[in-house]
């Protein structure tokens, strides 16, 4: 079966997408807490429509409930990682504690409920927990990075750059080639359906968005310093290709299971946020370890 073919870009679309883009390097930019605040905004209007496809199959998550745990651990994951040295400790244990205490929480929140909640009540909270709240914190993490060695030739760069300043927009450029080349390569040449979930992706497309996103991290591996730069920068590259395709069906998944074309209508021609951020939610956790362990 050959894959419907693609309409063309609208304007509209190109106008939200810039937009979107300028809005994300500006907070990338600022980092530290207007980042934090940044990506809480965009969290919060993304676990909205979390919520709304979790209704549609007559689920009842503890939504409220979610929507305060999820802001807790993003600040006090950037408490933690952020810099300041007093109340460092605290803040990282208390960091570490808001996930497990969190889903004890949500549990007896769904057991106070006049109608006592079910498995796929638990199961959909729980998971909106990690899915929109421990993940994106790692963005955080990999935001707040200032270890030199993990970006050797960034003092001789003429810009005030931080090394996880560096890191992220390496991370989110990766995923961008991604999005391009299988859209170019998808386009042209795209036959081999990559999966019912999504029939507009191809096979062809997918090895596109890999090539392109090898080659940018290869150049950013070199260009960082790194020993094995190109070979470590061409793994991140693949790595960074194959979660944001598992980010981007997952939640085409969710959206087919939901009987829903779009997430929401948020942001005009993308459909909603979850529309836009899903590649963009299982990168930062792998992202984050292989850097600091490999780099």
């Amino acid at each position: 079966m050959i894959p419907p073919p693609r309409t063309r870009t609208s304007p509209q679309r190109l106008l939200s997408g810039y937009a979107a883009g300028a809005f994300g390097l500006l907070v990338v930019g600022l980092g530290g807490w207007w980042f934090t605040i940044a990506l809480g905004v965009m969290v919060h209007l993304g676990l909205l429509e979390y919520f709304d496809l979790a209704r549609a199959k007559g689920i009842r998550p503890a939504s409220k409930t979610t929507l305060v745990l999820v802001q807790l651990l993003l600040i006090t994951t950037q408490w933690a990682h952020g810099g300041d040295v007093a109340g460092v400790g605290f803040a990282s244990e208390l960091s570490a504690a808001v996930l497990p205490v969190a889903g004890a929480v949500i549990c007896g929140w769904l057991l106070l409920q006049p109608v006592t909640g079910t498995i796929a009540d638990i199961a959909s909270s729980i998971f909106a927990l990690f899915y929109l709240g421990y993940l994106p914190s790692y963005w955080i993490r990999l935001r707040d990075l200032t270890d030199p060695l993990l970006a050797p030739n960034l003092q001789h760069w003429p810009w005030p750059l931080t090394s996880g300043m560096v890191l992220m927009l390496m991370a989110c450029l990766q995923i961008v080639a991604t999005d391009i080349g299988s859209y170019m390569i998808g386009r042209r040449y795209g036959r081999t359906p990559l999966s019912p979930t999504s029939p507009g992706k191809t096979v062809e497309g997918a090895l596109g968005g890999l090539i392109c996103s090898m080659l940018l991290g290869a150049l950013f591996g070199v260009l960082l310093g790194w020993s094995w730069g190109w070979a470590i920068g061409a793994l991140l590259g693949a790595m960074v290709t194959v979660f944001a395709l598992v980010g981007d069906l997952t939640e085409s998944m969710m959206k087919r299971d939901a009987g829903v074309k779009d997430s929401g209508d948020f942001l005009p021609g993308h459909g909603g946020i979850l529309d836009r951020i899903d590649s963009y939610l299982f990168i930062p956790a792998v992202f984050f370890t292989v850097v600091t362990f490999l780099a």
